[in-house]
């Protein structure tokens, strides 16, 4: 696959629908350039989730009360916006994996990560997309690394297995909630009646765990 050059406009993502990403879409869009950057589109950030995928499918759902419930429970997070995206690759008939985008605000102003599950409900990968606080704040790598190979436990947590930024805690919880409310989500779309049949037919391996 060929990835896009880096733009603002990659922000133009399945999301749009939701009369929330809206709102956050046109944040981001009236806010400083030096007060934010985007750092992948969501192009690029697909194709280094799923390297040597020959496809990656999308599932947009809309979250009825008792999935929007589980997932709230699940998490320990309040889910902002019921339409959700998820994205499985594949190599063939192999299904390598799924991934969703979180996009909340920090303080005022949104950030956006990119999740990597494995295909069972394990994290490959946590990128960061976008950052429109302050540079200072920015989660750095060795944050991010932390969530590798974790599953939705009660340990992904700060002050558990997740050490938080040092003058940093909104940045630190924001990643936190976002990352626990995206297992979940992987929890009722690929585990509930949405499941991974409609994303191709190769359902889960097993349900998400822990290190």
């Amino acid at each position: 696959m060929r990835a896009s050059e880096p733009t603002s406009s990659a922000w133009g993502w399945d999301l749009r629908s939701s009369r929330i990403a809206l709102a956050l879409l046109c944040l981001l869009a009236s806010a400083a350039p030096a007060a934010g950057e985007v750092f992948l589109s969501q192009r690029e950030a697909l194709d280094l989730a799923f390297p040597g995928a020959d496809r990656i499918e999308k599932k947009s759902s809309l979250l009825d009360d008792a999935q929007a419930r589980t997932v709230e429970q699940l998490s320990g997070a309040e889910l902002e916006s019921r339409l959700v995206t998820l994205h499985a690759g594949f190599r063939g008939d192999e299904l390598l994996g799924y991934a969703l985008i979180d996009v909340h605000n920090v303080r005022t102003l949104p950030e956006a990560f990119l999740v990597v599950l494995s295909p069972d409900g394990i994290i490959k990968s946590l990128r960061l997309l976008a950052f429109y606080e302050p540079s200072e704040y920015k989660p750095g790598e060795r944050f991010l690394a932390q969530f590798d190979a974790r599953g939705l436990d009660p340990e992904l947590r700060l002050g558990g297995a997740i050490h938080g930024i040092a003058g940093s805690s909104l940045s630190s919880r924001a990643v936190t909630t976002g990352v626990r409310r995206s297992l979940a989500l992987y929890q009722v779309l690929v585990h509930g009646p949405l499941g991974a049949v409609e994303l191709g037919g190769a359902p889960a391996a097993g349900a998400a765990g822990g290190r």
